[in-house]
């Protein structure tokens, strides 16, 4: 692996000619810039492996029952396993969603799910994106440049290909199309923080890349417009517009990124939409709590992968817990998303700890509260040099109508100040590769 470290200059200028790129709006300023890849990959045995994927599908599963359920029948309710307030009082709750069932029932066909390993090797789930994730698309460029620039490295390792992501992509959209039309992304445009993602993978999976207005509805159907106004019927749409921008006549009225009347379509069967509008509620920072119970209502099992410790405000006994720990825990604010929202009460003064706590008392609902997770550091290079840094991974599920598929990959972030917790991209982070190694092999590093 010693060329692929000596290749890192090289790996990067070759992101940069790819346009592997991230927007952020910075003071009302888009402003693009790289994401910085560190060669250096995270690696994970066969055997952590295997925990890891059967612990995620069961994970997306009950989740994928907990959205049907919840625009539905509302059993989980009913039942007292999650109070009430916390579905109706959840931004990422649509009532517009109510009674709609999606092909197959699939509500999360993409579901982003990001882990940190303690100190003593266990896996905690830190957060679910059920929304848009993104970020598929880094490791999976950084894997297809890094074998040009060192291909000895990936011989002398006997890595997972993570190459099959497209298919298995595909492979999804095709399974959830309702009437043999095209594939299609819908991309709000290239000033969205993610565009490079959406372009790539439309060529990399034979998908259109449709830009606001290129979709139409007419007599409850979708159809793709091309530059020549020849029309094709769409089956589905891997949406990459957020879902208060998705369609003026039931969300925003003034939104020019979504497609009047596709949630009509949506709604009688006409189109599947990747993924589902309303998945919000069940990634809503609140309900986090609840996932491990929801494994055991729905799938009658015990969760294989634990939350990191968390409480909540919204309870008596857990709000007099966080008042009286504040200093130890982590607070996050559960409308706030990409590393924002987040505070650690041991960087707050005696004022600022007073005013947080004045909010958590009247606005429990807002707040979850979580004991800090000193998660590993990996190695990363700095300079010439190699230096520790906080690091997490975003691993990928995806789900169709016959199963729930992990893809053997993800994406590594790590911080790039010492001492650090904040990875996001949008937060200044780098990318590694993630090496799911075979069996009976390890890497050579």
């Amino acid at each position: 692996m010693y060329s692929l470290v000596e290749s890192r200059d090289a790996v990067n200028k070759w992101m940069e000619r790819y346009g592997v790129r991230f927007g952020i709006y910075k003071n009302g300023i888009f402003k693009e810039q790289l994401f910085p890849f560190d060669p250096i990959p995270r690696v994970i045995s066969p055997e952590e492996w295997a925990y890891l994927e059967k612990g995620l599908a069961q994970r997306v599963k009950a989740l994928n029952m907990f959205l049907a359920d919840i625009y539905g029948e509302k059993n989980i309710v009913k039942n007292g396993i999650v109070p009430e307030a916390f579905i109706y009082a959840s931004k990422g709750y649509l009532p517009q969603c109510e009674g709609i069932r999606p092909p197959h029932g699939v509500f999360a066909h993409i579901a982003g799910i990001d882990l940190v390993q303690a100190l003593d090797g266990q896996w905690f789930v830190l957060e679910d994106n059920l929304r848009i994730p993104s970020g598929a698309s880094y490791p999976l460029i950084a894997r297809t440049v890094t074998r040009k620039v060192s291909p000895e490295t990936f011989t002398a390792n006997h890595i997972e290909d993570n190459r099959d992501y497209p298919a298995l992509l595909k492979k999804m959209m095709d399974s959830m199309n309702v009437n043999g039309g095209i594939n299609v992304i819908l991309t709000p445009g290239r000033y969205n923080s993610a565009f490079f993602e959406h372009s790539y993978l439309a060529e990399r999976t034979g998908s259109t890349l449709a830009f606001p207005g290129d979709l139409v509805v007419e007599d409850g159907r979708v159809y793709y417009r091309n530059i020549s106004d020849e029309k094709a019927l769409v089956g589905t749409v891997y949406r990459r517009v957020s879902d208060e921008y998705l369609d003026p006549m039931v969300f925003e009225a003034d939104s020019l990124l979504g497609v009047p009347n596709i949630m009509q379509a949506y709604a009688a069967g006409n189109v599947a939409l990747v993924n589902a509008p309303g998945n919000g509620v069940a990634d809503d920072k609140g309900i986090y709590y609840f996932v491990p119970k929801m494994v055991e209502y729905y799938l009658g099992e015990e969760p294989i992968l634990q939350n990191a410790p968390t409480y909540l405000p919204y309870y008596k006994e857990d709000s007099e817990y966080v008042l009286a720990n504040m200093e130890k825990l982590v607070i996050k604010d559960v409308s706030e998303a990409g590393g924002y929202g987040v505070v650690f009460g041991s960087d707050l003064d005696e004022a600022q700890l007073e005013e947080l706590k004045q909010l958590i008392r009247t606005e429990p609902r807002r707040w979850i509260a979580q004991e800090v997770i000193f998660f590993k550091d990996l190695e990363t290079m700095e300079d010439l040099s190699v230096v520790y840094r906080k690091a997490d991974l975003r691993a990928f599920v995806l789900s169709s109508a016959s199963d729930t598929v992990v893809w053997k990959s993800g994406l590594t972030r790590f911080a790039r100040q010492p001492d650090s917790f904040v990875v996001n991209s949008s937060q200044g982070g780098g990318f590694k590769d993630t090496w799911v190694m075979r069996e009976n092999t390890s890497a050579q590093i």
